[in-house]
């Protein structure tokens, strides 16, 4: 036997998974939603940019062979390769129906901005890459304020009634930006938002642990925080500049080798030490502690790095390692 054949008799990391097998992770339902996902959403974002084909393919079946159910990208990921790439798998495992498609529309080169003619276009071009007949939850991925909300939920509504789109929800919006669209949907009698796409995690708290959670208790909008792993630094691999630097990451990743950054890697690794688990998982773990958090959103550009993050939604914290990573990160 040559080592070609050797290669190919050796089993995916998504093949493996699924011959280990995986907890099942009891699903958590977006708001007012009947969409019932896995508390942790493979994101998209990195599949036609540092994922090929084969890499995604294998990404998404070790996700879903972990029970894993929830795909979130966008049409301005890799001018609309992601969702492409996605529809090719999903048409390839044939597993469409068993899943929760979330895409975004408003930053894409295409179609930018969230006009009703434009979103609508957007929404359509999606379909067509995805190769589905509807979304699951759309997300607008831009306060665009140079357009009222009445007509860009006018046009979501036309296409939830169209059977397009299921559910919807904001992606970059205030907590006064949120109650301002509920008051335009009671007023037009439309579908309002039931989910909430924002930057939080462990080092950047003050934005969501505001107004925005105060809304979307009283609104009882599903949180899916993005940024859920601070661009890698909460995995634990960046613990000096030379770690930033071999790892070719900016200024956005350095800025956070800071004193608190240090100290809030220190606490991770006592309790993932504690548990005999990942950095990540532990950081994972405490995002779904939080008041209306669903599914933090992650991304993995290697199949092996998924098994880590789906292992956060098995772990349970303790009150005292809660209260040490609030402490910490505070």
């Amino acid at each position: 036997m040559t080592r070609l054949d050797v290669r190919r008799l050796a089993p995916t990391t998504g093949e493996t998974a699924a011959v280990v097998g995986a907890r099942g992770a009891r699903l958590r339902t977006i708001g007012p939603s009947d969409l019932s996902v896995f508390p942790l959403a493979m994101s998209g974002n990195v599949f036609g940019w540092t994922a090929d084909d084969a890499a995604t393919n294998d990404i998404l079946d070790t996700y879903v062979a972990q029970g894993g159910n929830f795909i979130d990208t966008a049409d301005s990921y890799a001018a609309g390769r992601s969702e492409t790439m996605i529809g090719n798998w999903m048409r390839a495992r044939r597993n469409r129906d068993r899943l929760v498609i979330a895409t975004k529309v408003g930053k894409s080169a295409e179609n930018p901005g969230l006009r009703a003619r434009v979103l609508t276009r957007a929404v359509e071009a999606s379909l067509e890459r995805l190769g589905v007949g509807h979304i699951d939850l759309l997300y607008l991925h831009i306060d665009d304020t140079s357009v009222s909300f009445d007509e860009t939920l006018l046009a979501v509504d036309e296409l939830i009634r169209a059977g397009k789109v299921r559910y919807f929800g904001g992606s970059d919006h205030t907590g006064n930006r949120l109650i301002e669209a509920r008051i335009a949907s009671a007023q037009l009698g439309v579908a309002p938002m039931v989910a909430l796409q924002n930057h939080y995690n462990l080092l950047h708290r003050t934005e969501y642990e505001g107004d925005l959670a105060e809304v979307a208790a009283s609104q009882e909008l599903g949180v899916m925080p993005r940024f859920a792993l601070a661009s890698g630094f909460l995995t634990g691999k960046y613990r000096s500049r030379a770690d930033v630097a071999r790892h070719d990451r900016g200024g956005e990743v350095a800025k956070l080798l800071s004193r608190r950054g240090l100290r809030i890697l220190a606490t991770l690794d006592a309790v993932a030490a504690a548990h005999d688990t990942s950095v990540a998982s532990v950081a994972l773990a405490w995002l779904l502690t939080r008041s209306n958090v669903i599914a933090p959103v992650v991304s993995a550009r290697e199949p092996e790095q998924v098994l880590d993050l789906t292992a956060s939604v098995h772990l349970a914290l303790t009150r005292h390692q809660i209260s040490d990573l609030d402490r910490v990160s505070g």
